[in-house]
């Protein structure tokens, strides 16, 4: 086993690439899966194991709320909002609730990109999930990309399409890049073989590896002229589904490759600088571990607290079917206005404000203006829960 850890192995060529007058040394990736040495199962046997469990034991613990979408509310969010954050998004998670309640943001087009991901996100969640949808796919990928750009930054660098001129990633010119990825006349080819990859039947290695090399795969090709990481993080969740090992994104694995960022970057480089695809597969099964436990620790404390306030609420003698109905919705709804639960609950404003009240007198939402008109509602220990 040694011997596999130690062994150098290549694992792609250099070729010439000329852009902007210069010429580079540009990186293109053998197909998968890694050879000479090739990857081995057995050389993971207690990580695969501990991430294969620790998503297992989410996927149980999603049971302990009345309504999965309450979860997948907040995961989604989460995950929309870490991934954009790695590449430098400022936006909050508070700050999408607010843009979703009507409430003014003061970074709009940050949370407009977050905003992109979440359609992006759901677009291929809809496909694979629809027997007439597309599988995982380079045109599904371009779909998704298409809507991860549209309005927002990058929106000028050919949303939905593949690139058609060499890029580089650090540096300021090709010159002094950190990395430049193939040449675009390689790229198309190169998706072809990565999606060859992950609809081979055949291939023994366990889904979560297979994850990984895909994901490090996509990035050292890196197919768009921007949004790479976003879709190359959105291409895990997507296989997660595909593979069958978490049948609802309740797992938001930007969080752990966020506070990780620097040695997530490291380990995608020494693939192609050393030929180490271990080191990088053991990184991403503990990030898998890691973020499941977390997410089944979050739900746990969720639904503790909701469990919490509906029992407060039950014992009112104030409360009635409104507010009972309003408090259901406030996972999905954690920041609003009286009018925004007026149309939820489809009732008069009176009644609107009734039950919003209920809720206000038994500390479960807070005002948040201090004002007598327009007021604004949060359901500030849940948001604190997520926020963490």
């Amino acid at each position: 086993m040694k011997d596999i850890f130690t062994m150098k192995r290549a694992t792609g060529t250099y070729v010439i690439s000329t852009t902007l007058g210069e010429s580079v040394q540009a990186f293109v990736p053998h197909p998968l899966p890694p050879a000479e040495p090739v990857l081995i199962p057995e050389a993971y046997p207690d990580q695969n194991h501990r991430a294969e469990l620790a998503l297992a034991r989410l996927s149980g613990v999603s049971g302990l709320v009345p309504s999965v979408d309450w979860l997948l509310y907040s995961a989604i969010r989460k995950e929309a909002l870490l991934t954009s954050q790695i590449e430098g998004t400022q936006a909050t998670l508070t700050d999408l609730f607010d843009e979703e309640a009507g409430f003014a943001v003061s970074n709009t087009d940050d949370v407009e990109e977050v905003t992109n991901y979440l359609r992006a996100f759901r677009l291929v969640q809809d496909n694979l999930r629809d027997p007439r949808g597309l599988p995982i796919s380079v045109r599904l990928l371009c779909d998704a990309h298409r809507v991860l750009l549209d309005g927002v930054r990058g929106a000028g660098k050919q949303p939905g399409e593949l690139r058609r001129s060499q890029n580089w990633i650090g540096g300021t010119r090709p010159g002094n890049a950190a990395f430049v990825p193939p040449p675009a006349d390689r790229v198309a080819d190169l998706l072809g073989d990565l999606e060859q990859f992950i609809h081979d039947e055949a291939n023994t290695l366990p889904p979560l590896v297979k994850i990984a090399l895909v994901h490090a795969q996509f990035e050292t090709i890196h197919p768009f002229l921007d949004g790479n990481g976003r879709i190359g993080r959105l291409l895990i969740a997507a296989l997660l589904e595909h593979w069958r090992l978490l049948p609802e994104p309740l797992m938001y694995l930007s969080g752990y490759l966020k506070q990780h960022q620097a040695e997530y970057y490291r380990r995608l480089s020494i693939i192609r600088s050393e030929g180490d695809w271990e080191s990088w597969v053991a990184f991403f099964l503990e990030g898998v571990a890691t973020s499941a436990s977390d997410a089944e620790r979050s739900i746990i404390a969720i639904a503790t607290l909701v469990a919490s306030d509906r029992r407060r609420l039950l014992e009112s003698p104030k409360a009635g079917p409104a507010s009972y109905r309003l408090f259901e919705m406030l996972p999905m709804m954690p920041r609003f206005t009286i009018e925004r639960v007026r149309k939820s609950l489809d009732t008069s404003f009176p009644t609107a404000n009734a039950a919003v009240k209920v809720l206000e007198e038994l500390g479960i939402v807070t005002e948040m203006t201090g004002q007598k008109k327009n007021r604004s509602y949060s359901y500030q220990p849940y948001i604190d829960l997520l926020t963490r």
